[in-house]
């Protein structure tokens, strides 16, 4: 069943390139990728009109090498670079992306497709996230005085080394903050980083490291090269210490096996398909106006976005009217200004993805209430916010990741049945409760099979307390980022224990039986003294 298509369009025509993104500055990006003079060009284009964009030069597998050999020699110098001297790096580049926000909106835009609202969240939080390292690196990666094995005669300690040369591969969906919270983390742990972003972004990735060479990184610690999968992956996995992904589950499915593989560690932030519950006494309003943020921000292409909303029976139909009505006043256009609420979808490719879904759903009983539609009218790749009800198991979007602005409603009776069918997937990125109760939101909550839990808030309030670990459960990946796990990932530990006067080791001048008896009676004495 159709709904009436009221989301507002843009009523300007679709905007040039803004003047920011100028010949100069291409070349000048465009330079930066570890390629050769006569290496092959790949021309992106912008998703608002799907004119040329960029013309990229595409790294060899024997180019991802050199850009390795170099790393690992400027790597070991970073590496005896003082945090102190590090932190004032990062601060200056928190600076500099702050003051030259516009180029970084325009770009993303431009590369992305998404709204400038949308992109200016990205700029926030790489202002969060270089911050936050900048001032609690040396909290994470300090020398530590453990407990030793024997009180007051071992002397333990706990240090952290570098792993040395990170590869770093980012996704398309959020070019800034994927390019950069990442790689912050990494440099600051005293590593370099080798990073393949995805090419249809690139600029915007490139961007993000020359502001950090303007900020004082010396050359060489923070490089970038450019090319499909199929062609340089091997060189970036074979000599990497260490692989940080953010993709898809089948992509890092392959990434954790070629690690095991060599035995190196990996980060994988991969697919979700997220719950959001509205218990029944919720604030319809706000969790209305929260659906629509959490839904369909970068017009659904974010790995923590709502794909699955669960409303209590009693406040359904309420709800749907408040939820529905906001997404048909959304305003989809392209604008480099904060004028739209959604913007484009970035790729032919997931376009399709998404226009498949839906027409699957309707063709198997949805009933669409709003969206379900592209439109063309406003540019070669937009789609309007869609909302589905109705929705089967046998439809594809029930259980498969649509990377879209499309939402499916379900309604439950008892609690119990809303954690259980939010909870009923391979996945486990991120979820939402809606409540006007916080403890009682806080303690659904931790029921929920998800890395990163909001409650009254669609994702932004974990997402942003960096502080605290981020990442994926199940299918959604392995490994954190952010917090103390975001930095010490990129370390290796060490411990040093000294020993003093006596160890373990019985004296000569006492026998195995005599010192296993008094072994033991240390060991009865240190528990009843409440030693840990």
């Amino acid at each position: 069943m159709a709904a009436e298509h009221a989301t507002r369009p843009s009523t300007s025509r679709t905007p040039a390139l803004p003047a920011s993104i100028s010949p100069a500055l291409l070349r000048r990006l465009t330079a930066q990728v570890s390629a050769g003079p006569d290496a092959a060009r790949f021309t992106t284009t912008a998703p608002y009109t799907g004119i040329p964009l960029a013309d990229l030069p595409v790294s060899t597998p024997d180019e991802v090498e050199a850009a390795f050999a170099r790393a690992r020699i400027a790597q070991k110098a970073w590496a005896a670079t003082p945090l102190s001297e590090r932190k004032k790096i990062l601060l200056r580049y928190h600076d500099l992306v702050l003051a030259r926000q516009d180029e970084a909106l325009d770009l993303m835009q431009a590369e992305n497709g998404k709204t400038r609202r949308d992109a200016f969240l990205e700029v926030v939080d790489i202002g969060i996230v270089s911050r936050y390292y900048a001032r609690n690196a040396a909290k994470h990666l300090s020398p530590k005085r453990r407990r030793g094995a024997i009180p007051l005669l071992t002397h333990t300690t706990e240090l952290h080394h570098p792993k040395g040369v990170v590869t770093v591969i980012s996704p398309w969906n959020y070019p800034l903050s994927m390019a950069a919270s990442d790689t912050i983390a990494a440099l600051m742990a005293g590593n370099a980083v080798v990073q393949k972003p995805d090419t249809q972004t690139a600029l915007t990735a490139l961007w993000s490291m020359d502001l950090m060479y303007e900020a004082g990184l010396p050359r060489d610690v923070w490089q970038m090269v450019v090319g499909r999968g199929s062609s340089i992956g091997d060189p970036l996995m074979d000599n990497a210490d260490y692989m940080m992904f953010t993709g898809s589950t089948a992509g890092g499915r392959q990434i954790a096996a070629d690690a095991g593989r060599r035995l190196i560690g990996a980060s994988l932030e991969l697919g979700g398909k997220n719950p959001m519950i509205v218990l029944a006494d919720a604030d319809i309003e706000k969790a209305a106006e929260g659906a629509v943020a959490a839904c369909f921000p970068s017009a659904g292409q974010l790995c923590v976005s709502i794909e699955r909303l669960y409303v209590a029976e009693s406040i359904r139909d309420e709800f749907i009217a408040a939820f529905t009505a906001r997404t048909k006043r959304l305003r989809i256009g392209a604008a480099y200004d904060y004028s739209m609420d959604v913007g484009s979808l970035t790729t032919p490719s997931q376009l399709k993805t998404v226009a498949e879904h839906v027409d699957d759903a309707v063709a198997k009983g949805a009933t669409v209430l709003a969206g379900g539609r592209a439109r063309p009218d406003l540019g070669p790749l937009f789609y309007e916010p869609t909302i589905l009800t109705d929705v089967t198991p046998d439809m594809t979007l029930y259980e498969h990741e649509t990377f879209g602005p499309v939402v499916s409603i379900h309604a439950y009776r008892e609690v119990e049945e809303a954690v259980t069918r939010a909870n009923a997937t391979s996945y486990g990125l991120n979820a939402s409760v809606w409540t006007r109760d916080g403890a009682r939101g806080r303690a659904v909550a931790a029921r929920v099979h998800a890395g990163t839990v909001n409650v009254n808030e669609a994702f932004a309030a974990a997402w942003g307390s960096v502080d605290a670990p981020m990442g994926g459960m199940g299918d959604s990946g392995l490994g954190r980022r952010h917090g103390g796990e975001g930095i010490l990932k990129y370390t290796e530990a060490q411990t040093i224990a000294h020993q003093r006067v006596q160890g373990f080791t019985p004296p000569s001048a006492i026998s195995p039986e005599t010192w296993a008896g008094l072994l033991t009676g240390a060991l009865r004495l240190l528990k009843a003294a409440g030693v840990r």
